[in-house]
């Protein structure tokens, strides 16, 4: 009866597993005295007597049976039967662009967005850039702890804004980068919470990117520069900058406090509004001063570095005697925007010089000027006749890019990113001193 059984089905390609099955509890039964006597009787093995061969033969498959009493496990009766074919699985669609969401809070502006990078061509999209400012009143700068406070105040609505207008869902996003330095300590500190927060609710990796290379990268792939001088002017940062050996050295910087810095304290001293910065308030100012008034302040380089403090302090000077109705050194009565023209002519170029003399000594025709104070177009109109008696050409971004921001911090953060660059949870601390030339730049060659 077995060897029947086997004998009609083995004419199929594939042996069917719930034939194979019913196969199987058929063989391990001991047959009953009538199946006995029904089982034709088996030709004499050449090989060994007591252990009968039986061969059966079909179009596709031979199979080799043994036959006892009682009969052996069927694994080691069919041996020759092959398997069905699985098909292979098809593999999941290849991820076409990575995706970041960048945290930005090193002074009083709040800032997160989203940016793509094609992982073919590498190019990178702007999905969604958010800011929100804390303003100060008028003649006063901003506290630490109230910037704190509106960073945590804000940072909810600020991220839904930026997720809703980048129109991608969480499970889109590789990454969670925020600032991790400079800046001041309260701002940043809120905002590497809030970055963690996102990290550890989403399951995504965390990467600290530094604020002055987030400026840099965020240049250059908004103007195309390729490897320019870098001008880096904000708030907090002076720094004359050139790329060497995967690290942006440094090569002049302000030795006191930032160009930025002393716009807005001078803002303070005339009483000029924070809204929406200092810095352009003065420039709007200084576009009314008189071209040929140009008050006498401290010319303050030496060798590529700068310093601004002598000339923030002869200005309030001059400041205070105007205010009292007095006339300048040179016996002429002279209006805040004549202070604020004298101003800007004086510290930029200074900064002018400082960028010449670097590249000049790094044979580049190219410059980049990033950071806040970068958007002053008179600072770009400076810069530009420079580079035109070189040669050469100035990038510059408008106020989207050059004023902090999310976005920044997203692309700097997403290059470190693609490099296999993580910052572990227990590493995602702050630091108020964070130079550009410590960061190692694995992305570029």
């Amino acid at each position: 009866m077995s060897t029947d059984i086997i004998e009609k089905k083995s004419t199929s390609r594939y042996l069917p597993r719930s034939i194979l099955k019913y196969l199987r509890a058929k063989l391990e039964r001991n047959p009953t005295k009538e199946e006995a006597q029904k089982l034709p009787a088996s030709p004499p093995s050449s090989t060994d007597s007591s252990t009968p061969a039986i061969t059966t033969k079909s179009d596709e498959l031979k199979t080799t049976l043994t036959t006892t009493t009682p009969l052996v496990p069927p694994t080691q009766i069919i041996t020759d039967v092959p398997t069905m074919a699985v098909p292979t699985p098809p593999k999941p669609p290849q991820k076409a662009r990575r995706i970041a969401l960048g945290c930005e809070g090193s002074a009083n502006k709040l800032g997160i967005g989203v940016i793509a990078h094609d992982i073919l061509t590498g190019e990178s999209t702007v999905l969604s850039n958010i800011r929100d400012t804390f303003v100060s009143p008028p003649g006063t700068g901003f506290l630490p702890k109230d910037t704190a406070h509106h960073h945590r105040s804000y940072f909810v609505r600020v991220a839904k804004r930026a997720l809703a207008e980048a129109n991608i869902s969480i499970s889109e996003i590789d990454c969670i980068c925020y600032t991790k330095g400079p800046g001041m300590g309260a701002p940043l500190t809120s905002v590497a919470v809030g970055a963690r927060t996102l990290s550890l609710l989403w399951n995504k990796p965390l990467v600290g990117v530094n604020h002055c290379v987030g400026h840099i990268e965020m240049g250059r792939a908004i103007t195309g520069a390729q490897n320019p001088v870098v001008l880096y002017v904000s708030g907090g940062n002076t720094q004359v900058i050139a790329y060497a050996e995967q690290r942006y050295r440094i090569f002049g910087e302000a030795l006191d406090i930032a160009v930025g810095n002393c716009l807005d304290r001078f803002a303070r001293t005339l009483e000029i509004s924070n809204d929406p910065a200092p810095g352009y308030n003065i420039e709007q100012l200084a576009k009314q001063g008189r071209k040929q008034v140009l008050l006498d302040l401290p010319y303050a380089v030496k060798g590529m570095d700068c310093s601004f403090s002598g000339i923030l302090t002869r200005a309030d000077e001059l400041a205070a005697m105007m205010k009292q109705g007095k006339k300048g050194p040179d016996g002429e009565p002279f209006t805040p925007a004549d202070l604020c023209y004298s101003l800007q002519e004086t510290i930029f170029a200074m900064l002018v010089e400082i960028t010449e003399r670097a590249m000049a000594h790094v044979g580049s025709n190219q410059v980049l000027i990033v950071g806040g104070v970068g958007c002053n177009e008179r600072l770009q109109e400076m810069m530009g006749a420079m580079a035109a008696e070189r040669g050469g050409s100035v990038y510059a971004t408008d106020e989207r890019f050059c004023i902090d921001n999310g976005i920044m911090i997203a692309h700097a953060g997403l290059l470190a990113y693609e490099t296999g660059f993580e910052t572990p949870l227990e590493e995602s601390t702050c630091t108020q001193r964070f130079r550009t030339d410590e960061v190692f730049v694995k992305w570029r060659d």
